[in-house]
């Protein structure tokens, strides 16, 4: 929309206040602030949706990997072909065999029930999940029928175990007796200590090399999983179809969508519903936006009815109009991306702060999975909130302008 100087000279006069204005000025700056909060809002929302989603997924894929092959009845005795047919697949970046069994672990008198997870060597170190997120002792200490493993640190707390600290791993299924099955009980030392960031899997994981599980549950050669990363996890499917005939009657396989889909299709229904429930924020704030402007042009009907005798047009008076409500709405959008991103910056910093002056706690990982607050801010979501609220803030103005451009001068001088 192009202004010529009068129709530019008109619209900033009317951004300012003027004698006896200063209550439609205070209407304008509230319009203002509240589509920057309201821009703020979603930026801020749509962001920390985003950054749990995918710090989820990078985690819980970075153990379980984007699919698994399980053994029916948790064995797979028969897993080299599955495992050599899924590494030669187009798409395939490791076929990774695993043992996964839950057991009870005690420690200092605690008992916790754990998830025993046996690892080659190699998978261990070269996992960045576990690898980069090591708290304490060392994690190349764990190895094959060194006694030791490594464990979550909420774990590590709750039994009191910490590196050189021993615990015992009790599994149901011991050896038969005269006086029935006994429950195996086997003692490991604790090497390391890691922290990957999901409350799950630091609440429970105990990790050793696979020689040392087969050895625990008495498993021989067999395995439970193969754990399969692709170079594509939204087409995962797609990439291990062929190996659907290698694996009937041994086994299934599960992508991630089909182990998460509760979790995940609860988190896209959540972001979509917080997407439009903030929104009527911004909407609010176009009201607001409607209601200064109508206030502005009966305020500056006299003036309006003056510029239509000296020659302006219709066409110049919205124009004129329509940039002052569009130029409110702009300077909102602006501010909020400010706040938004200085908020985003400083989120787990205010979470903290809050947190610290209630007592109360905010962001409990038993509750929210993750230990911090994430947040992942998608260009193309920040582009859709902003040409929102400048699309609502223009629309806004329709109705002003067309008012303040329908003034008939006559009516207007003859009765003021």
């Amino acid at each position: 929309m192009i202004l010529n100087s009068y129709e530019r000279m008109v619209a900033r006069r009317y951004l300012l206040p003027g004698k006896g204005e200063g209550f439609i000025f205070l209407v304008a700056s509230i319009s203002l602030v509240a589509v920057a909060l309201g821009v703020a809002a979603l930026i801020i929302v749509m962001s920390v949706m985003n950054g749990f989603r995918a710090e989820l997924f990078d985690k819980i894929t970075g153990l379980n990997g984007h699919a698994v092959v399980q053994g029916y009845e948790g064995r797979l005795n028969d897993w080299q072909p599955i495992a050599a047919k899924a590494r030669s697949l187009p798409g395939v970046t490791s076929a990774t065999p695993l043992i996964e069994q839950p057991l009870m672990a005690s420690s200092n008198g605690r008992v916790e029930g754990v998830i025993l997870r046996g690892m080659r060597l190699d998978d261990i170190r070269n996992n960045p999940v576990i690898a980069n997120n090591v708290k304490s002792g060392n994690l190349s200490l764990v190895t094959p029928g060194s006694e030791r493993v490594a464990i979550g640190s909420r774990l590590a707390d709750m039994l009191g175990a910490y590196p050189g600290t021993t615990i015992s791993l009790i599994s149901p299924e011991g050896r038969s007796t005269v006086v029935g099955t006994v429950p195996r009980i086997v003692t490991y030392t604790v090497a390391a200590v890691f922290e990957v960031g999901v409350y799950d899997y630091d609440n429970a994981f105990v990790i050793m090399p696979i020689e040392d599980a087969q050895n625990m549950l008495l498993a021989g050669e067999a395995i439970s999983t193969i754990e399969v990363q692709t170079t594509n996890p939204d087409k995962v499917d797609q990439i291990l179809a062929p190996l659907g005939p290698e694996v009937r009657n041994k086994g299934v396989i599960l992508d991630w969508r089909q182990m998460n889909s509760a979790l995940f299709q609860a988190l896209e229904i959540e972001r979509i519903a917080m997407f439009v429930v903030l929104s009527l924020i911004i909407l609010v704030a176009v009201f607001n936006i409607l209601s200064s402007l109508i206030m502005l042009v009966r305020a500056k009907t006299r003036d309006i009815a003056i510029l239509r005798t000296m020659g302006a047009s219709r066409q110049g008076l919205m124009k004129v109009f329509v940039t002052v409500g569009v130029t409110i709405g702009s300077l909102g959008i602006l501010l909020g991306i400010v706040l938004g991103a200085i908020f985003l910056f400083f989120r787990q910093g205010v979470v903290n702060a809050i947190q610290y002056a209630t007592g109360a706690n905010l962001w409990d990982p038993a509750v929210r999975t993750l230990t911090e607050l994430p947040s992942k801010t998608d260009p193309f979501e920040v582009g859709a909130i902003i040409l929102i609220a400048l699309v609502l803030s223009f629309l806004a103005t329709l109705y002003p302008a067309w008012k303040a451009a329908s003034t008939d001068p006559v009516q207007v001088l003859r009765y003021e």
